[in-house]
Formats: C-alpha cells, sequence, structure tokens
C-alpha cells in the first residue's frame, strides 16, 4: 500500500491524475488503479473528480497529513542505526555562488560524518531548483529566498543574509551610490531571478531612473563586465570574486542596504530523516549558529 499511498501524494500535489502518471512514470489508468485500490482499503473515497482535475474532499484532507506521516515512518525503517552505515545518494541542489563559496566545506564534513553517501550535486537557478525539490526531483536545495510563498508541502530555512552593494570600475571616482547609478550604465542582475527583482525593488523604491546595458544571472560575470568598464552594478556580497584582489571598487549603501537571503529548502515530510539532520548541521556549521528560523 505504500505505493499506493505515494501516488495518493502526488495527486494532490498535481491537481490531476494524469499529471500525477507523468509525473510518477504511470497511465492515467494505472493510477486510478492505485487510488482504488487505496479508497476501497480505507472504506471512503478521496478525491472530488471534475473533468480532468482531482480535488481532495474532506476526507483526503484529513488523510494528507497522514499519509506523509506513514511515508516518513516507511523511510525510518529503512534507514540503519549509524551514520557511518548510510548507503546512497543525496540530491542536493544549489545556486553558483553556493557551489562554489560554501558548499565544498559543508561536502566535506558530510563525508566525514556519513561516508558511505554519495553527494550528488544539481546546479541551477533558484526558481528552478525549488519545482526540483517540490517534485521530489532532488532531497534539499541551498537558494535565494523566493518573494512568494512556498507550497504548504515544502520548508524553508535561514541560512545566511548577504548584504547588496554597488560594484563600480576602479576608475570611476565617487562615493555616493545613488549619483553612481544615475551616471552610468546598469549591468543588471537578471529582473526575472529572485536576486534580480530584489534590485528592480531597490530601485523603484528610490525612483532611481537607471540606464539598462547588459543583464546576466552570473554575479561573477556580472563583476568581470564592471571591472571591464561597461557599467556599475548592484550584487550581494557572494562570489568567487571576493576571494581575489579587489578589481572593483565596493561601495556600501549604508542605511538603504537590503539582503539577498539564502535559505535551504525541503519536503517537510524528511525533515526529521536523520541524514537532512546531518546535512543540516554541516550546512549551519559553515555559517555559524542554528539559524532554524522558518521563513
Amino acid at each position: 500500500m505504500i505505493r499506493e499511498i505515494k501516488t495518493f501524494l502526488t495527486i494532490a500535489r498535481c491537481g490531476s491524475f494524469a499529471a500525477a502518471g507523468n509525473q510518477i512514470g504511470l497511465t492515467q489508468s494505472a493510477v486510478s488503479a492505485q487510488i482504488k485500490n487505496l479508497e476501497e482499503a480505507l472504506g471512503l473515497r478521496l478525491f472530488d473528480r471534475t473533468g480532468r482535475s482531482a480535488h481532495l474532499n474532506a476526507a483526503g484532507l484529513r488523510a494528507l497529513p497522514l499519509a506523509e506521516q506513514i511515508l516518513e515512518t516507511f523511510a525510518l525503517m529503512a534507514q540503519p542505526e549509524s551514520l557511518a552505515e548510510f548507503r546512497g545518494e543525496l540530491r542536493i541542489g544549489a545556486i553558483a555562488t553556493v557551489q562554489t563559496g560554501l558548499l565544498p566545506p559543508v561536502l566535506l564534513r558530510l563525508r566525514h560524518d556519513a561516508p558511505g553517501v554519495a553527494p550528488k550535486l544539481v546546479p541551477g537557478v533558484s526558481l528552478n531548483l525549488l519545482s526540483q525539490v517540490d517534485a521530489g526531483d532532488i532531497d534539499v536545495a541551498v537558494m535565494i529566498r523566493p518573494p512568494f510563498a512556498l507550497p504548504k508541502e515544502l520548508h524553508a530555512e535561514m541560512i545566511q543574509r548577504e548584504p547588496f552593494v554597488l560594484i563600480a570600475p576602479l576608475d570611476v571616482k565617487g562615493d555616493d551610490p545613488f549619483l553612481l547609478l544615475t551616471h552610468h550604465p546598469l549591468v543588471r542582475y537578471d529582473r526575472s531571478s529572485f536576486g534580480g527583482r530584489q534590485v528592480s525593488h531597490f530601485l523603484r523604491k528610490h525612483r532611481l531612473d537607471v540606464q539598462s546595458g547588459l543583464e546576466l544571472d552570473e554575479l561573477d560575470a556580472i563583476v568581470k563586465m564592471v571591472e571591464g568598464g561597461l557599467g556599475v552594478a548592484l550584487v550581494p556580497k557572494a562570489g568567487l570574486w571576493l576571494e581575489r584582489e579587489p578589481t572593483v571598487r565596493i561601495l556600501s549603501l549604508g542605511d538603504a542596504t537590503f539582503y539577498r537571503e539564502l535559505v535551504l529548502i525541503s519536503r517537510h515530510s524528511v525533515q526529521q530523516q536523520p541524514l537532512h539532520q546531518l546535512f543540516r548541521r554541516c550546512l549551519h556549521s559553515e555559517v555559524g549558529g542554528e539559524g532554524d528560523k522558518a521563513v
């Protein structure tokens, strides 16, 4: 019946039998057969079907958290007593600056504590990583906090805050970031990204009329463009460019400083699993403190 419970949760997330089938690799008729088996075993109906959609009824809504608990308990049954005995793959999503900055020492700690675990690093932008965690394609993701409410199945935990700064070419004079933003082309953090949306909000809030130049999502590439004299930029203090001698001017935004927040995204159903807890501890050991504030 574990298989049927997994299918039930997938339908609840996807909203239809067909979409759930596409997600887990089953035909719609196979999905329907599994739900029929589950409903017969329970003696009640879980969904109201309307056209191609399937909506949880009152019994389905009551069963949803219980089904998640059953899967969590089942997963715990298969786990060894010692972390050193863990085997298998931990799928970790991470944005570019996390891959090159925070993650390497975290993975080193993880390998020391659970040498049988094989981390699989999945690169991506925050929006795509969020979707992959939601779909169950990856286990956790370290990414930028979304500017919207998370799906109810997901949990976000604060990792660290990175202040945005203004960077300018070395030969550009002046210390007022607002004047520099209005007098020089802006090498823009991609407006479709979570961090780029923060930049757009900052510009609107302070009513800054800027001359947009290039627009891209890779922070180290933005720094290279500014270094080459293509304009100024608003970026978080994160990335490989901070590990070398500064090749750009770095100006604080003072009282106007805003922050990019890194969060650990996971499904609620894995929160208490030992391997997830170990990865969480390794992560917080690198940034200091437990920082278990949900966002």
